[in-house]
């Protein structure tokens, strides 16, 4: 448990949080206190079981479904969740996906598919969210990067890695331009993580990057859960703004 309470009550929306990083994000903000809305596109059946599980701790879940890659599903997600929660404080972008493809056999639909869903559903979220987050007195927007954003990702993730480099460089943008408003936007670049996100990785991609950690082991989910109740808080984090968190065991220091 953190050793602050200004969690207790936060109003917080996680986009892609049926599995994986944001199911563990879900998991960490309502243990700390957090009022939580788990979104979903296609898992429904572990969206709400994990609602379940947090209920059944005492916690307070709500689940929101939608396709954040498509213009009015983002505004209904929103709206949706600042009418069960009765407002918004942290908004967490946490959806994404990979879709492997060389770089140099470009394809027009895989890269329509990769920014929509890693890069410009953000934007979207963003805009949507803006009014409740700005009638927020301790507000914040979290974005999901990556360590491919930093180094160009392996073979075949190319687009991908593009896509989460201008995730960290919106993350600045909206900082930047969001501070006026009170609202702190910053993101977590985790490294590799054993999570469904990696089930179609090669195992020989994995050794790799095992390899180069100097920790000596994959990252978990839970290892980087806890971030994002960091960053949301205003009491530990009240002075952080267009910040990428590495999350990665030493595997990059930038």
């Amino acid at each position: 448990m953190i050793p602050v309470n200004d969690i207790q009550g936060l109003k917080v929306l996680i986009t892609g949080a049926s599995s994986g990083i944001g199911a563990a994000a879900a998991r960490a903000f309502s243990r700390s206190g957090a009022e939580v809305t788990i979104h979903y596109n296609r898992r429904r059946e572990e969206a709400e079981s994990l609602a379940a599980a947090l209920r059944e701790e005492g916690g307070t879940a709500h689940v929101v479904s939608g396709d954040v890659t498509r213009a009015e599903d983002a505004e209904d997600i929103v709206a949706r969740s600042v009418a069960m929660m009765g407002g918004l404080d942290c908004l967490v972008n946490n959806a994404g996906a990979i879709l492997r493809s060389p770089s140099a056999d470009f394809d027009e639909a895989i890269y329509d598919r990769v920014f929509d869903l890693n890069t410009r559903s953000i934007l979207r979220m963003v805009r949507h969210a803006g009014p409740a987050l700005k009638a927020s007195d301790r507000a914040s927007v979290i974005n999901l990067g990556s360590i491919a954003g930093r180094n160009g990702g392996a073979p075949g993730s190319g687009l991908y890695a593009a896509a989460k480099a201008a995730v960290h460089s919106l993350t600045r943008a909206l900082a930047r331009e969001m501070a006026a408003d009170g609202v702190r936007v910053n993101a977590i670049s985790p490294g590799v993580i054993e999570t469904p996100f990696h089930d179609e990785t090669p195992e020989s991609a994995l050794n790799a990057a095992l390899a180069a950690i100097p920790l000596g082991r994959l990252g978990t989910a839970e290892d980087c859960a806890w971030s994002f109740v960091f960053l949301a808080s205003p009491t530990m984090a009240g002075y952080i703004t267009g910040q990428i968190l590495d999350i990665n065991g030493g595997q990059l220091m930038p």
